[in-house]
């Protein structure tokens, strides 16, 4: 385990006396004050001000913390007060830190320095220009985080109800004043707290080898795992240093603009992080399961377990557990994402049918991510059911929906072999989400055998295009839940900048920009998209599918625009020699009119309106079909008139770029290129979709129109 001083102190003990006697009647209220003034005046936070005093801003900044909250801003200030402070010392003697319960104990003013720091940058979320404070009206849902990270660059959790109905605990230990709670100052809100927030900077990795250097059950099973496959260190990765030393010594620029466009500036990530999740059986699943405690079941237990219910078809059970053909490597990999997924991230609501962004909360259908696993790539699917089905969320679901034309596509209920496996969320996620990622709890064997690629094999699998590439989320990209200008527009470096995007070539003349789409009446699934502009050239790899049959590829165009330009398709498994897919690829081209800079022109697509006769409806979709379109879906509406569908919409159309024989162990990349002269047209992605014949030829059941 890697030494770590900032981590060791950053976890705060759970001290027993929580509870608080009420009193709302001498409540503080006042119109013009600052926090810093606020803060002066209340002597329970004399200690939380002195720290803040002794802090500097960031390491180019001579401003303190005290300084910086008696300016203008939008901060969210969760103080602790001195009865907190020192039960945080108490913690530290606790844990072998400091002898005494004191700041005289700290003889090294480094690691003073550091645990000033743990103090104050936990406490305080900067809104900036844009974003307003949090009051506790505007707090996230139980177990989900604030959209903004605090200054120590964590995002908080919150959670509920655990002493009093009103209570409310940051990351599920640390409790906030009843009393001392949504107090206004002119530059934001301050929450008192009895405890420090002091989230712990332990990676999986160090979780992992804790576990198995202490034999503390919970995932004990799922710790030898990883660790026979050598993958600890892996789980251990936090940031990519090489981009943090050019982004802050300005080699990579933080702003890119200049290019003729709606939408520059266009904002550099800050960082690259590196996140993972797992879903994990837990130490008693296995101990039920393999008829053992957990702490004496063995490699060879689970091996022979694989092997006996067939878990890893096609892989090889020897000792090579490295390798991502053997059978215990591809078992534990197909638990794990390469992204970190927070509890309001495993799936993401914005533009499904009849959602509305004025109440966020009521889900109307299910939603659905399909993401690529660690190891031997294969797919997973994380489901999300609404009102129709169960609650909370799923892995591998495939419910039946009711899909027909006139349908509502809620569940119609579930075959045997389809149910998925529940993710278990506790209520309290403090040990299990970590600062490079987060552990689920799951009580039923999850695996990629033969039924679940089988049902994969009748799935229609669509992605949204930053679905594709972890980065988004790893750094807080996708989906913007913040809304700033800054978080809208975001600028990725060509590859001769910086490989920012794994498994993607980005072009030197290419301009690549992601799009959130929040705030905007975009017809775009998920509100976002990928817009590249220039002489662009981008190559990036397909996700993996299921069984070796022939899919169709397709690529959703927004052509309701005369900004669109025209790329060549090129698509297979040598990523330097792609050979070209038909003719070249016109995104000017809607349902009805090819919108030009010119004007209007008749499309060849075929589109038309659909009528109250199924069958004519059926008849043009095959007329589309058969010029190499489709239209949109009528999963998910228009933000400008919520009754109007993707389907509705004639610019808002599917292409077939390819239709080849694909197998699981292969490889696949599809490249577009430019063939237009004008550097200011856009290249534009929303979602792609892998369609196995199964599905879209099928004789018996004809494909969905959602």
């Amino acid at each position: 385990m890697k030494p770590h001083f900032f981590a060791m102190v950053a976890s705060v003990l759970l001290f027993a006396s929580c509870t608080e006697n009420i009193d709302m009647s001498d409540r503080y209220t006042f119109k013009e004050e600052t926090i810093t003034s606020y803060l002066e005046k209340h002597e329970q936070y004399s200690e939380y001000l002195r720290i803040l005093g002794e802090v500097k801003v960031s390491r180019r900044s001579e401003s303190t913390l005290r300084q910086l909250l008696s300016a203008r801003g939008n901060y969210t200030v969760f103080a602790p007060d001195n009865d907190a402070i020192q039960a945080y010392l108490d913690s530290l003697v606790a844990r072998d830190i400091i002898s005494e319960p004191s700041w005289d104990s700290f003889t090294d003013p480094v690691k003073l320095d550091s645990i000033y720091k743990v103090i104050v940058f936990n406490s305080i979320i900067d809104g900036g220009d844009d974003i307003d404070p949090y009051q506790t009206s505007s707090f996230p849902n139980e177990n989900d985080e604030f959209g903004l990270a605090n200054m120590n660059e964590r995002k908080l959790r919150v959670n509920y109800g655990k002493v009093e109905p009103d209570s409310i605990y940051i990351n599920g230990i640390n409790l906030m004043s009843m009393k001392n709670r949504d107090i206004p100052a002119i530059n934001g809100f301050i929450h008192g707290m009895h405890n420090v927030i002091a989230p712990s900077n332990e990676t999986l990795g160090d979780i992992f080898h804790g576990m198995i250097d202490s034999q503390k059950e919970g995932f004990l099973v799922t710790a030898r795992l990883l660790q026979a496959c050598d993958l600890l260190d892996t789980l251990s990765k936090e940031k990519d240093e090489v981009y943090e030393d050019l982004y802050q010594t300005e080699q990579i620029a933080p702003s890119v603009s200049g290019v003729p466009t709606e939408y520059c500036p266009s904002y550099t990530p800050e960082h690259r992080k590196y996140g993972f999740t797992i879903f994990a059986e837990t130490d008693e699943f296995w101990s039920n399961t393999i008829g053992k405690p957990a702490k004496d079941i063995t490699i060879q237990d689970i091996r022979d377990y694989i092997q006996k219910e067939n878990l890893c078809p096609g892989a090889v059970d020897d000792n090579n557990y490295k390798d991502v053909n053997n059978a215990l490597n591809q078992f534990i990999t197909y638990h794990m994402l390469p992204m970190r997924l927070p509890k309001n991230k495993l799936t993401i609501h914005f533009t499904e049918k009849n959602w509305y962004w004025a109440n966020p909360g009521a889900y109307t259908i299910p939603v659905w991510e399909i993401y690529t696993t660690m190891g031997k790539r294969r797919l997973l699917k994380i489901y999300e059911a609404g009102p129709s089905g169960p609650d909370g969320f799923y892995l591998n679901r495939f419910p039946r929906l009711n899909n027909g034309r006139h349908g509502n596509y809620k569940e119609n209920g579930c075959d045997p072999g389809k149910e998925g496996v529940p993710i278990d969320i506790p209520e309290n996620m403090e040990d299990l989400s970590l600062v490079n990622g987060i552990i689920y709890p799951i009580n039923r064997v999850l695996a990629y055998d033969d039924n679940t690629r089988d049902n994969f094999l009748r799935t229609r699998m669509r992605f949204d295009i930053t679905s594709i590439f972890p980065e988004f989320m790893n750094n807080d990209l996708r989906p913007d839940l913040v809304g700033t200008q800054k978080t809208k527009h975001i600028y990725i470096p060509t590859n001769e900048e910086y490989s920012y995007l794994a498994d993607v070539e980005i072009g030197s003349e290419s301009m690549f920009n992601y799009l959130s789409g929040r705030g905007s009446n975009w017809a775009n699934y998920q509100g976002d998209e990928l817009n590249v502009i220039g002489c662009y050239e981008l190559t990036f790899r397909l996700p993996p599918v299921p069984r070796r049959t022939t899919y169709e590829i397709r690529y959703l165009v927004g052509a309701g625009s005369s900004y669109r330009s025209m790329c060549q398709v090129y698509f297979g498994t040598d990523k330097k020699n792609l050979p070209a897919q038909g003719i070249p690829l016109d995104l000017r081209m809607g349902g009805l009119y090819r919108h030009t800079g010119a004007g209007d022109l008749p499309s060849i697509v075929g589109w038309e309106e659909d009528t109250d006769d199924d069958d004519y409806n059926a008849e043009v979709d095959k007329k589309m079909r058969a010029n190499g379109f489709m239209k949109g879906p009528a999963y998910y509406n228009l933000l400008t008139n919520r009754s109007w569908t993707a389907r509705d919409c004639e610019y808002t159309t599917r292409r077939i770029i390819v239709t080849a024989t694909m197998d699981p162990d292969e490889v696949y990349y599809v490249r577009f290129k430019n063939v237009l002269d004008d550097k200011s047209k856009q290249f534009y992605m929303d979602f792609i979709e892998l369609c196995p014949k199964e599905v879209y030829d099928n004789p018996y059941e004809p494909e969905d129109i959602w």
